[in-house]
């Protein structure tokens, strides 16, 4: 068993040519004994993970990759395997794709308590992970990662190593920054081309073939993944379906839950749980107002898709200003706080109110709001407190993580 697994792990290295290492290689912590990766499918979990294990400087027969879906593992427990592959005197275990192997948490705790080998898991369920906390609790560091961000597009179009900011950076000092990343590259020739198939890594193996391989991922997610996490029947998953296709034609400031609840004929407590059900499957982001609070059964005051590439590929039409807003809360919302605010279209992190529009957006609206700005598609270098739309795509990436003993970043 463990051979086959071995065999199958070498030519998946061989087929591993990526060279373009993501800010995830700058943020985990490989010291630890059980690391868990999550983040959406199509995320570029499993290039990190084959990146890291190909360079890993020991012999190869000492570190072993599989995912918990393939054949080779059907009829084997992952502690049978962990087993066998420590009595070869292996060092680090990979198993990708976790959520799919049933009780996984349980297995992944016996492996831990009895070996003393390194396990890393990674997961596109995060809900499933998270709800494994209460048996990884004080063992397992979670790591959650995203999709690319606009500046990594760009270093992976250019070839660059182009240096990111906090948020605090730009508000304060955008036109400097702007003026040093203009002298390197021109940020409008790459920003459409983000919008429209630049979150998802894999854009890079076939740009003919991006959007039909991600409406593939959308259907995986809608039909296998969040049915088998919150027990939802199969008839009902074209509600999913149907959900996301009417959010498409809605303006997220007009979002009417009554209407859209009758639309696809569920009382509002189901709609209500299917949203947050597509939030967890990071095929929507909702914003709420701070004042109402964020339980589930509370309104958000916007709905987007979760990036904008789902937009293009799903949606027949995509509304200028929806891609514009949401562009801004993938970019942020993956590190930041954001909220919905009496005035303005964001409230970043309780502090900062940022209103979203083209070059002819005035202050009207947020004019006596302190720490405010305007976010401006269109213009390369900003002045004051207005700010160019694509720079908030060089904001600092970073992976959050949690489970016991660590804080929430």
């Amino acid at each position: 068993m463990i051979d086959n697994l071995l065999d199958n792990f070498l030519n998946t290295l061989r087929l591993t040519t990526a060279t373009y290492k993501r800010y995830m290689h700058e943020y985990v912590d490989f010291d630890d004994k059980l690391i868990g990766i999550l983040g959406p499918r199509g995320s570029g979990k499993t290039t990190f993970l084959l990146q890291y294990l190909k360079e890993l400087d020991i012999p190869f027969e000492k570190k072993l990759y599989f995912s918990a879906d393939h054949v080779d593992v059907i009829g084997y427990s992952l502690y049978e395997i962990a087993k066998e592959f420590n009595k070869r005197g292996g060092k680090i275990l990979v198993i990708d794709e976790v959520h799919k192997y049933e009780n996984f948490e349980k297995e992944l705790k016996s492996i831990y308590d009895t070996f003393e080998m390194k396990v890393i898991f990674s997961g596109s369920s995060a809900l499933r992970l998270e709800h494994a906390k209460a048996d990884l609790s004080r063992r397992a560091v979670l790591y959650r990662i995203n999709g690319m961000s606009f500046r990594e597009f760009c270093e992976l179009e250019t070839g660059l190593s182009l240096p990111k900011y906090t948020l605090e950076e730009i508000l304060s000092d955008h036109t400097n920054i702007a003026l040093e990343i203009n002298n390197t590259l021109k940020p409008y020739e790459f920003y459409d081309k983000y919008l429209r198939h630049g979150f998802y890594p894999f854009y890079k193996q076939n740009p003919a073939t991006y959007r039909n391989k991600l409406a593939e991922i959308i259907n995986l997610v809608i039909e296998t993944d969040l049915p088998y996490v919150f027990n939802i029947e199969p008839k009902n998953i074209f509600k999913l379906k149907k959900l996301v296709s009417l959010l498409c034609s809605s303006k997220p400031y007009e979002l009417n839950i009554s209407k859209l609840a009758t639309k696809i004929e569920i009382n509002r407590n189901t709609l209500y749980n299917y949203l947050h059900y597509l939030e967890a499957g990071s095929i929507i982001k909702m914003v709420k107002s701070k004042t109402k609070g964020d339980a589930i059964f509370t309104k958000p005051e916007k709905v987007y898709l979760h990036n904008t590439n789902l937009s293009f590929t799903y949606c027949h039409n995509s509304e200028t200003g929806t891609i514009r807003e949401q562009f801004v809360a993938n970019q942020l919302s993956q590190i930041h706080d954001l909220s919905y605010p009496k005035a303005g279209d964001f409230l970043v992190d309780d502090k900062y109110t940022l209103e979203v529009g083209g070059e002819s957006k005035s202050f009207s609206q947020i004019k006596d709001i302190k720490d405010s700005y305007l976010v401006i598609d269109g213009i390369e270098i900003g002045t004051g407190h207005r700010i160019p739309i694509w720079l908030f795509g060089f904001c600092t990436d970073a992976s959050s993580m949690f489970f016991a003993n660590h804080e929430v970043l």
